[in-house]
């Protein structure tokens, strides 16, 4: 497998039919925003404040719940990634969309993959993003860095996965989105508990 822009798409082009049918939860975009450093792929990721309302000091992708003026949610992600980090939409080059994913406080995330130049002068806002966390895609694949976390979801046990990287613990809805990436790039690689 050759990693590239042009396999990511064609990959992300052969999902079209996985996607989710809408439900009751509130449609959110987001942002996987990866770019090529010395022929190795990365992604970013933000470090949220103890100021936002919701997941303080969590590990996640820039984005936020649609708003009525956004065309869709690819919009949505790219105008609040250029709230939350500075980075212009037109510096984006859009490859695809994911699967949807749910979370249990009530959003229907759709991650775009995007890619930018490096290096990137990000101009994070300070009420909203801490920290931007770059982190290699290879770490995806390393037994050092994926884990599993057990959730009791309404009286069943949920295992899902979680990312250990440079004292960052990644979980949630960002860490299945990132499985599913990881497992749409090079699935081979991964295998889920047993």
């Amino acid at each position: 497998m050759t990693l590239s822009p042009a396999y990511i798409k064609d990959r992300l082009n052969g999902i079209e039919e996985l996607k989710s049918p809408s439900t009751n939860h509130i449609p959110a975009g987001v942002l996987v925003l990866l770019f090529d450093r010395d022929g190795e792929y990365w992604v970013i990721l933000n470090k949220r404040t103890q100021k936002v309302e919701h997941h303080k000091g969590e590990i996640c992708f820039p984005g936020g719940r649609k708003d009525r003026l956004d065309k869709d949610l690819t919009e949505t992600a790219l105008r609040e990634t250029w709230e939350e980090m500075g980075v212009d939409p037109s510096n984006v080059s859009v490859l695809g969309i994911l699967g949807k994913t749910e979370t249990t406080t009530g959003y229907e995330i759709t991650p775009t993959v995007g890619l930018i130049s490096y290096p990137y002068q990000f101009n994070i806002h300070n009420d909203e993003v801490e920290e931007v966390i770059e982190m290699p895609l290879s770490c995806l694949f390393l037994k050092d860095t994926r884990r599993y976390e057990a959730k009791l979801l309404e009286g069943e046990v949920i295992v899902q996965p979680a990312f250990h990287y440079e004292n960052n613990m990644i979980f949630g809805a960002t860490a299945r989105i990132l499985s599913n990436f990881a497992c749409l790039i090079d699935s081979r690689n991964l295998k889920e508990p047993a």
